[in-house]
């Protein structure tokens, strides 16, 4: 797929027909954020709050990954955020890897776009589908690998850590050297 402008992103997002999740969306959700952002957070997909606004990150999670942000001193308006699929699955499942595959190339084109110079991955999903396939979220989250001059790094996602709490303080030490690394390059 040839590089596409954003707003021919966003439109090719949202007509797009590559696998079946259009046909249970209420929206698609695209990503937002400052399109010259240094750092970029990638989920798995959309869930039930997002689809329904058509934003990423804005239910229960998005409000701790706000706090999160807050908390090392960087605000939601600093950052861009996207997610690996722009359509939620069904019953919030984990996206297929057909699925993946086919909203890949978009997620790219965004990363092109935005060119952050760290990007995190939020959550299992997003680390295999852009760090390794075989990335294990419990034993290899807080490292960080580079890959064309783009840091990368992957910490559990703000829905694993409501649902698990314990989570939230490894979890905040990678926010903390998320904000080290960001530091860096200012």
């Amino acid at each position: 797929m040839a590089l596409l402008p954003l707003k021919e992103l966003y439109l090719a997002c949202l007509h797009c027909t590559k696998c079946d999740l259009h046909k249970t969306k209420t929206n698609m959700v695209f990503g937002e954020g400052n399109l010259r952002a240094k750092v970029m957070f990638v989920g798995e997909g959309p869930g039930r709050d997002e689809d329904l606004q058509g934003r990423p990150f804005v239910g229960r999670a998005g409000q701790l990954l706000n706090k999160m942000l807050e908390d090392v001193g960087l605000k939601r308006e600093e950052v861009y955020i996207a997610n690996v699929v722009k359509c939620r699955p069904p019953n919030n499942r984990v996206p297929l890897q057909s699925e993946i595959d086919a909203c890949l190339p978009y997620l790219r084109n965004q990363v092109a776009i935005i060119a952050p110079k760290i990007i995190v991955c939020l959550g299992a999903t997003a680390a295999k589908a852009i760090i390794d396939k075989d990335f294990k979220i419990t034993t290899m989250r807080g490292q960080w690998f580079e890959r064309k001059g783009v840091k990368i790094i992957a910490t559990y996602h703000p829905a694993a850590i409501l649902r698990d709490p314990e989570k939230l303080q490894p979890a905040m030490e990678d926010f903390k050297k998320i904000k080290e690394e960001l530091d860096k390059l200012v």
